[in-house]
């Protein structure tokens, strides 16, 4: 079956469609799917298409990753990141959208002033696309709608420190309230679940040893938060989103409140699912993150939960900073910022550790692509279908490679994973039909990406 003859570009060979691999055509017109055909005839050409790429015997074509969890920093703390150097990792790890979080920008996006000032930060520099979060913080409380209403995909909370001043945590109460204000108006609550009153009655050392730091961040302490959030969310009827599960403890709580009705859905990382307490060293601050990376046994179970359904997606918690707030020369895990860098490497992460355990490229991409879009809201993502943005990624789930920072795109590119051999290689990568990165091609490409909001067609 040839395209219709309005195509601009016909990507045709082995794709990720509707949860099978299958060979297929898609064409697309102006940035935009016009047609997929899953029973394309080998023979046929499609001439009638201004650029026809036909993908290689050892390539799949994916719809774009869809990242819901990424600091960019930017304005305000641009030399942690920025829009330009995030979003061009991102494309370069298969990324197409991004969402970017409230906090570690100056002024944080709590209000709908800030929120003007954040995406005048991203204009000219969207290699992909980018969605914005807002924060539920104390003094915003109220005040949510507001900020609905201009286009952010929900809201933002902690209930510990976030580790900068200016987006203090919620209390409980405040928490309740955050709650009941979303679901008036049918938002999106995402939540840092770990209790402030167990990190502050856990013990705290300063120094190199990695067991020290993860007993100040006790699996105890995400247990207790997220059981809090289920119970006030299930009072309130409001949605709610578990942030960077690190704990297969909490499986069994969130199983409950699922087949009870509470409208709630999780996210973990690259990094609880591809690395282990056991494999850190003292002293190697890339690695400290919140909630803590814990032991072997604990990862195993959150693959469980992904297998099972109880997690619903894998998002990078892309949290950069410089080399010195890392401390990588005193390896002070007391002191140390907390977050890792995996925008550029997350497809590949979870794909080695899938391919393992039995896993398909499929479900991969269900984690990694259309569950982040389908929670968000993120329209015309995450799917390969007709009048979905043309959002792909040619990727060769059979070539190798080795993790080299000079190759990374991220500001800082400070990472627990460097040197390590990982499976999948992306090849190149269209944000609505334009190619934004190409594994061959060190060109400079124009950022072309756009700005999202809420209930965007």
């Amino acid at each position: 079956m040839k395209p219709s003859p309005t195509a601009d570009l016909v990507l045709r060979g082995r794709c990720v469609l509707a949860g099978r691999i299958v060979p297929a055509e898609v064409a697309v017109h102006e940035g935009v799917i016009v047609s997929v055909d899953a029973a394309i005839d080998a023979g046929t050409k499609a001439s009638d298409a201004a650029q026809v790429v036909e993908l290689d015997d050892d390539e799949v074509l994916l719809p774009g990753l869809v990242d819901t969890h990424v600091h960019v920093n930017e304005p305000g703390r641009t030399h942690w990141e920025g829009f330009e150097s995030a979003t061009l990792a991102a494309a370069a790890g298969g990324v197409t959208t991004i969402l970017d979080m409230p906090l570690n920008s100056i002024p944080p996006t709590i209000d709908v002033a800030a929120l003007e000032v954040k995406r005048e930060a991203t204009k000219g520099k969207r290699h992909v696309d980018v969605g914005l979060w807002g924060g539920a913080v104390p003094s915003s409380l109220g005040t949510l709608r507001e900020l609905h209403e201009a286009g952010v995909f929900g809201f933002k909370c902690f209930l510990a420190d976030s580790g900068v001043e200016e987006f203090p945590a919620l209390d409980n109460d405040q928490l309740d309230q955050a709650l009941a204000e979303v679901a008036s108006f049918g938002g999106l609550l995402v939540v840092h679940a770990e209790d402030a009153r167990i990190i502050e009655r856990a013990p705290h050392k300063r120094g190199p040893r990695y067991a020290d730091f993860l007993a100040s961040r006790p699996a105890a302490a995400e247990i207790a938060a997220v059981e809090t959030v289920l119970e006030l969310a299930a009072k309130r009827g409001a949605r709610v989103h578990l942030l960077h599960l690190s704990s297969g403890d909490a499986l069994g709580l969130i199983r409950d409140a699922k087949d009870n009705g509470v409208q709630v859905s999780v996210e973990t990382c690259p990094h609880y699912l591809t690395l282990a307490a056991e494999e850190i060293g003292d002293g190697r601050t890339e690695y400290k993150c919140c909630p803590p990376i814990r032991n072997a046994k604990n990862r195993e179970l959150l693959w469980d939960g992904l297998a099972d359904g109880i997690i619903d997606c894998i998002v990078s918690d892309h949290s950069p900073t410089t080399p010195e707030l890392k401390l990588l020369d005193t390896g002070d895990f007391g002191g140390a910022w907390g977050g890792i860098s995996s925008l550029q490497l997350g497809l590949p992460l979870v794909w080695t550790e899938a391919r393992r355990r039995g896993h398909d490229l499929a479900q991969v991409v269900r984690w990694m692509a259309s569950r982040p879009a389908d929670i968000a809201g993120v329209r015309g993502k995450g799917h390969i279908a007709s009048g979905h943005d043309a959002d792909f990624v040619i990727f060769a789930p059979d070539a190798d490679f080795v993790v080299d920072v000079d190759d990374l795109h991220f500001k800082n590119p400070i990472t627990p994973y460097a040197g390590r051999a990982l499976w999948g290689v992306v090849r190149r990568t269209w944000s609505r039909g334009t190619c934004v990165f190409a594994h061959t091609d060190s060109a400079a490409v124009l950022p072309t990406g756009h700005l999202l909001s809420r209930g965007e067609v």
